[in-house]
């Protein structure tokens, strides 16, 4: 784990506190046509990651997925940033909540 040194600005105390440790460059989806590109991608397994969600579309989509538990509104034109796992090897899925039948992808969390 990574670890920061925090001072007071008198200098008296010094606090070591833990940061967020990322796995990979941010997982990057667009939104086009009511569909996901790409609509399957691979992270490493057991370890935190952050899904950016571009929209190219006019109209609202939300990112959603049961399977890790997150759900986000993204507006026309729009981009959102969401914090994901640690996640256990496996297949998760996530969809657009407004076009289901169209937006939909699989991110696959694999052992290293």
């Amino acid at each position: 784990m990574n670890w920061v040194l925090r001072a007071s600005l008198t200098g008296l105390l010094i606090v070591a506190s833990p940061l967020p440790v990322w796995a990979i460059d941010p997982v990057v989806l667009t939104i086009k046509d009511h569909k996901f590109t790409p609509d399957r991608v691979t992270v490493p397994a057991g370890e935190r990651f952050r899904i950016e969600v571009l929209n190219k579309d006019d109209t609202v989509e939300e990112f959603e997925s049961t399977d890790m538990k997150l759900e986000k509104i993204i507006v026309g034109g729009g981009k959102i940033t969401l914090n994901a796992g640690p996640l256990k090897p496996g297949e998760y899925k996530f969809f657009g909540e407004y076009h289901q039948e169209q937006a939909f992808g699989t991110i696959v969390a694999v052992a290293p």
